[in-house]
């Protein structure tokens, strides 16, 4: 099972969370693979990634080869860079989280559908038995909710 958590964004927006996840994630060692719904916002993401101030390698299936990547963006959640970690954005989800050790759902708190849709991704993982957990971003960080 995998340990899934699920980011509430309330304070920032995707573009200014997302990096410092990875940023940490590469920074233990592991690689990511960064899902989205589809191809225009993988587009999205990748050039927001690219507009860091930390420089974040990676790559795209429509670029780029996935075995020298540590991030690959992609809209297919095949991890074909061996990635351990899943970021979920964009209202992206799968049936596929148990392929990886963690998985970050990460959603914006000002967009109705996306907690509402955040919540059926809940209920999934709850009946799928994962470890869960829910973080909301305050004003010094994120914090675990219980």
């Amino acid at each position: 099972m995998a340990e899934v958590g699920f980011y509430h964004l309330t304070r920032s927006t995707l573009e200014q969370a997302l990096p410092r996840l990875l940023v940490r994630t590469l920074a233990a060692g592991h690689r990511a693979l960064v899902l989205t719904p589809d191809d225009a916002s993988r587009d999205a993401l990748d050039e927001a990634l690219w507009q860091q101030d930390v420089w974040l390698p990676h790559g795209t299936d429509a670029d780029g080869d996935p075995d020298l990547q540590p991030i690959w963006v992609s809209s297919d959640v095949t991890p074909r860079n061996g990635a351990r970690y899943l970021f979920l954005t964009c209202g992206a989800s799968t049936d596929q989280i148990q392929l990886f050790e963690r998985a970050f759902d990460l959603f914006d708190g000002s967009k109705v559908g996306a907690v509402e849709a955040a919540r059926v991704r809940w209920s999934d993982a709850l009946f799928h038995k994962h470890n869960m957990t829910y973080w909301q971003q305050t004003n010094s960080g994120w914090q675990r909710v219980e």
